[in-house]
């Protein structure tokens, strides 16, 4: 499904990544948008989720990659989740692979949102 590479992966810290909701929202006619993606399975995101990340599950990469780029604009800044950062990764290299320009994982993924910004989600 994805092939190895090497490049580098930006990041955000789940710190920073809260930071940065909390200023959209107290300023929201100034901000540019944003793509939020979960890559996570529909189980997992039943148990945790955060607010306004779309699921694109990796087990139906093959249902929606050809779609991508209708659903997805890829000059807007995407930020995309997992449980721990892994499988995050993967789609952020994917992404770029078709030409994303501002993709960055959310490192840790939503276990450490969990831990370090919000203990009240469920871990899992």
């Amino acid at each position: 499904m994805f092939a190895q590479s090497y490049e580098p992966l930006p990041q955000i810290s789940v710190e920073d990544f809260a930071e940065y909701l909390a200023q959209r929202q107290d300023h929201p006619g100034v901000v540019a948008p944003l793509q939020l993606l979960d890559v996570r399975e529909p189980q997992e995101v039943a148990i945790a989720h955060l607010e306004g990340f779309v699921n694109l599950p990796l087990s139906q990469f093959e249902a929606w990659s050809g779609q991508v780029l209708a659903q997805l604009d890829p000059d807007t800044e995407t930020i995309v989740m997992c449980h721990h950062g892994i499988r995050s990764a993967h789609m952020c290299q994917w992404l770029a692979h078709q030409g994303f320009t501002h993709v960055k994982n959310l490192a840790g993924g939503i276990a450490a949102y969990a831990i370090r910004v919000d203990p009240s989600i469920p871990q899992y």
